[in-house]
């Protein structure tokens, strides 16, 4: 098989590396990928965005399938043009892709089929808000409804907040059309836990679980990121609460995707909250979470060249599925100012001292051309850090012994992922 993964950060390294493990792969092109990528598979310089370009190199190349790693260009349709295409590709289509392109629209379909989620009102103007906003209890969540790179909920702590928040993004348009309307709902007490899952339209089949860190700082302190670190097994994910979250969530969202004559042949992502009356969804995602993929896939047995042919062909139930019993911990090296502004072209020191028992997969990274194979910073958060052990707090112990060897100007990194269990 020949291989097409778009995007070009740390999930799509992670899903590189674990396909370049299959025997039925035989070539593996990325775009546009990153320095680490470029060293296990071909970049190709194609913007993730440029569907009509990454068709014509299919075409041309003769890609056998399509791996989309980033949103963006699943919720923009290019499963749907690859298809009418004849191209394979894994993703769901752009009616699909609503799930997490519009968390108005994804509220409205929890409600519909019954699936365990918080109270919620949209807005689509800052009077619609207020009356909203008055009537609400506090802390309460204000979120852009479209996409936002992971940092467009904010949790608000009175009503002067909440005020500011929707006022930003309704009328002053800080996320630009993302917060075109904005969801505002209950602020949902518990623990965080990120369900993944492989679908096909028939089946369901949920991976590994994980925890992300949200927050750019130790203690969950600072702005919301597009997370700065992730653990697997989550702790608070018992078999009771597996059994439940299959029950009252998973086989409900499948239906429910069933009845909408949704085409979804890919991932699924149910980020839910752990409370006091069960499992609730606090969103979805429409691909593999970015860091959750470097904490799943290492633990993946299974060939996922395989699970991505089964799903293709609307077979996934013909598949069994394994994982490993080792704990995973992934920790991101991040530049000075993410999520905010940050400078882009410094040198990366110290990537070959890192353990070799270790994994390091490149998030944002580049070669400089005009010095040979040095390495620089091309993005926020710069590299993924991931160990693994017979428990979380081996693999953790790991990488904190291991990735203050890295080093570039203003870099930073979480110290307390997978701490607190």
């Amino acid at each position: 098989m020949k291989i097409l993964v778009v995007g070009g950060g740390g999930r799509e390294h992670a899903i590189i590396w674990k396909l370049n493990q299959s025997p039925l792969v035989k070539e593996i092109y990325c775009a546009p990928g990153n320095a680490g990528i470029g060293t296990i598979a071909k970049n190709v310089d194609i913007s993730s965005d440029d569907t009509e370009k990454l068709i014509k190199f299919s075409r041309e190349t003769g890609i056998d399938l399509t791996v989309v790693g980033p949103e963006e260009p699943l919720v923009r349709g290019i499963v749907d043009k690859f298809r009418q295409k004849g191209l394979k590709i894994i993703g769901p289509t752009e009616h699909a892709a609503q799930l997490e392109g519009s968390k108005a629209f994804a509220k409205g379909f929890m409600k519909k089929y019954n699936i365990p989620t918080a109270q919620y009102n949209v807005a689509t103007t800052f009077e619609q808000a207020s009356a909203i906003i008055e009537n609400c209890s506090y802390p309460v969540m204000v979120k852009a409804s479209g996409l936002a790179a992971g940092k467009g909920a904010f949790i608000c702590e009175s009503k002067g907040e909440a005020l500011n928040m929707a006022k930003k993004l309704l009328d002053e348009k800080i996320l630009g059309k993302s917060g075109d309307n904005i969801v505002i709902e209950e602020f949902l007490h518990g623990t965080e836990t990120s369900i993944l899952c492989f679908i096909d339209g028939n089946t369901i089949i949920p991976m590994a679980n994980s925890q992300d860190h949200k927050r750019a700082f130790d203690g969950d302190e600072g702005e919301m990121t597009g997370g700065m670190g992730a653990f697997s097994p989550n702790y608070v994910y018992t078999e009771e609460i597996a059994k439940r979250t299959e029950a009252e969530i998973l086989q409900p969202t499948l239906i429910g995707i069933q009845k909408e004559k949704m085409d979804y042949r890919g991932i699924i992502y149910v980020g839910l909250m752990i409370t006091k009356e069960g499992p609730k969804v606090l969103e979805y995602n429409v691909r593999f979470g970015d860091p959750e993929a470097q904490t799943i896939l290492p633990r993946l047995e299974t060939d996922l060249a395989e699970i991505f042919n089964k799903i293709v062909d609307g077979r996934l139930k013909d598949i069994n599925i394994n994982w490993s019993e080792e704990g995973t911990v992934c920790v991101m090296l991040a530049s000075e100012g993410y999520p905010g502004n940050y400078k882009k072209g410094l040198e990366i020191k110290g990537l070959e001292n890192i353990s070799k028992d270790l994994l390091i997969f490149h998030s944002g990274t580049a070669k400089d051309g005009e010095h040979g194979e040095r390495i620089t910073t091309n993005g926020g958060r710069v590299l993924g850090i991931v160990g693994k052990g017979k428990t979380i707090d081996e693999a953790r112990e790991k990488v904190y012994k291991n990735i203050g060897k890295i080093s570039f100007k203003g870099a930073f990194y979480r110290t307390d992922i997978g701490f607190g269990r």
